[in-house]
């Protein structure tokens, strides 16, 4: 078994969903207010709960984070990133606000990004890798 695969076997494997909210042409951006990764930028969302499917997690985290109703646009991509403490899989969402104004229950502070400022702000590294992906899906608002 080649070394990357070993390491890759004995690190924490979290699975989370996010929600890219998208207001015209632009994102919504939050930063962690809590733990390690303190301070960074990332796409709000959080940990499937057992039974839930990943769209009835991202409704829950979205209310519970920002007291706020999504409406789930499409599904935009799964990203697989390994941190140093665990290995992360990361379900990307394109989303809307449906209702409710948008608090910050979580997180310190956010932004909402247009195409041009999303590389502004320090992104999670699994977060950032969604950047060019993002970046299309703005253009196309245009």
């Amino acid at each position: 078994m080649p070394t990357e695969n070993k390491e890759l076997s004995v690190l924490k494997h979290i699975e989370v969903v996010a929600a890219v909210i998208r207001r015209g042409d632009t994102i919504f951006a939050t930063q962690r207010g809590y733990g390690e990764w303190k301070d960074w930028w990332e796409f709000p969302g959080g940990k499937m709960e057992p039974g839930e499917t990943r769209e009835e997690a991202l409704v829950r985290e979205i209310r519970e984070e920002l007291s706020a109703e999504i409406s789930i646009d499409k599904f935009l991509c799964t990203v697989e990133y390994d941190y140093p403490a665990f290995h992360l899989t990361l379900h990307c969402y394109l989303c809307s606000l449906a209702s409710g104004a948008l608090h910050l229950n979580e997180h310190e502070s956010a932004r909402w990004l247009d195409r041009d400022a999303i590389g502004s702000v320090g992104w999670l590294p699994a977060d950032e890798s969604l950047l060019p992906l993002i970046a299309q899906e703005l253009s196309a608002c245009r």
